[in-house]
């Protein structure tokens, strides 16, 4: 069920429409005092039917897939395979990923190890798979059937893994997973008895989606005689900062996570990016935008983002932009690419691991032509005018109207 949460942005009252998931109608009260315990996304379809049924059809609910269960998780074609491919589909138990990539695990006796090669799924081809450059790399051997999965990415794609038993409660990324444990809610259900993300205050409901999409590093580090690359013991509800560290740029350095201006080089950051920017500052949150549960727009927006942006960005507003029309904003054609809010202020220069594929940036920032002479940064501007250089671009911006030269360099 959807309900209405009034926030305050630059000193405006904004009307954020938030599909949340509300227990029935009842008075709130407090929550009875037996333990908490997580119970599997299964236990909220009875009372959540349709909200269920719309996050079953998302990527989250099924980044991870046992073969055996579903026979067509495979996409890869191993009738022309490469010389990283030393493995079959008999050696693969669970599947992860069905966008841009997908890896494959392979179980040895608890455990899940990651097998070399990952399937480009744009490009219809193998490419070895080997993480060298991350920073719990040094920690482990050159070698993927020695490094598990379980301390390097199961406790992002699983509810509730349990690093004493190295076993989830579920895999994917089920209801508990931003709702915290239910099983007091199942008996009780009251609003007062689950965690409600749209009720939490704007940092804590951030750090919902922030602790798996961020690059960090736990602050208790090895855990065991092991070093995790997900924040190990946090769940909805707690303070993530007391559990994680996220990576941090250093300013006008590039490296394996970040372009010189500190915006994310590589896919999984965007709670990096957003915390920097002016939005989170402001107090929207991941879901003033984005909905978990599923919608049939890209990124499981609320609506399409050429609509959804201009709610709170349009002429007129004093969010701006300070112009008479869209149009005369971005200076391009309405409806054409060039006047997509997205398109400058979210370009897609993170990188997905495979060729090719990117993420958009959650900085919000425009990235100027300038800073890519000078940083190497990817401009929006020549992302899409391919055939002409930066200093082309910054000439033609510094000469829209009511656009200041100064900053344009």
């Amino acid at each position: 069920m959807g309900t209405v949460i009034r926030i305050r942005i630059a000193g405006l009252a904004a009307v954020v429409f938030l599909a949340a998931v509300w227990a029935p109608t009842q008075s709130s009260s407090n929550p009875p005092s037996a333990p908490r315990h997580y119970v599997g996304s299964i236990a909220c379809r009875q009372c959540h039917a349709a909200i269920y049924a719309r996050w079953d059809k998302t990527p989250m609910a099924h980044v991870v897939r046992d073969p055996k269960q579903y026979p067509d998780a495979i996409l890869a074609d191993f009738s022309r395979p490469t010389s990283a491919v030393t493995f079959t589909r008999n050696d693969i138990s669970l599947v992860y990923g069905s966008i841009w990539k997908q890896r494959y695990f392979k179980k040895v006796g608890g455990s899940y190890y990651v097998l070399p090669a990952q399937w480009d799924i744009a490009h219809h081809q193998w490419l070895p798979y080997f993480v060298k450059d991350d920073w719990w790399a040094p920690f482990y051997p050159p070698d993927n059937m020695r490094r598990p999965t379980a301390p390097l990415c199961d406790g992002c794609h699983s509810v509730h893994f349990d690093v004493r038993t190295q076993t989830p409660t579920e895999w994917n990324v089920g209801c508990e997973r931003c709702h915290g444990p239910g099983s007091v809610h199942v008996e009780h259900p009251l609003p007062g008895t689950i965690v409600n993300p749209a009720r939490l205050d704007s940092v804590a409901a951030n750090d919902v989606c922030i602790q798996c999409h961020s690059q960090g590093r736990p602050l208790q580090n090895p855990i065991g005689s092991q070093y995790y690359d997900w924040p190990a013991g946090f769940e909805v509800g707690l303070h993530l900062a007391d559990f994680w560290k996220l990576e941090v740029s250093r300013a006008g350095q590039a490296d394996f996570y970040f372009y010189p201006d500190g915006t994310a080089h590589k896919n999984r950051m965007q709670g990096n990016d957003f915390v920097h920017s002016l939005m989170y500052r402001r107090g929207v949150t991941c879901f003033s935008c984005h909905d978990a549960h599923g919608t049939e727009n890209e990124a499981q927006l609320l609506k399409p983002a050429a609509v959804l942006c201009l709610e709170c960005h349009k002429p007129g507003s004093p969010l701006g932009p300070f112009t008479r029309s869209i149009e005369e904003h971005t200076q391009h054609a309405a409806g054409s690419p060039g006047s997509e809010c997205v398109a400058c202020h979210m370009p897609e220069i993170e990188t997905e691991g495979v060729p090719g594929a990117f993420v958009h940036a959650h900085t919000f920032r425009f990235i100027t032509p300038s800073q890519t002479e000078r940083e190497n940064i990817p401009n929006p501007c020549t992302l899409c005018h391919q055939d002409k250089s930066p200093s082309w671009a910054t000439e033609a911006l510094k000469r829209w109207p009511g656009r200041s030269p100064w900053r344009m360099e």
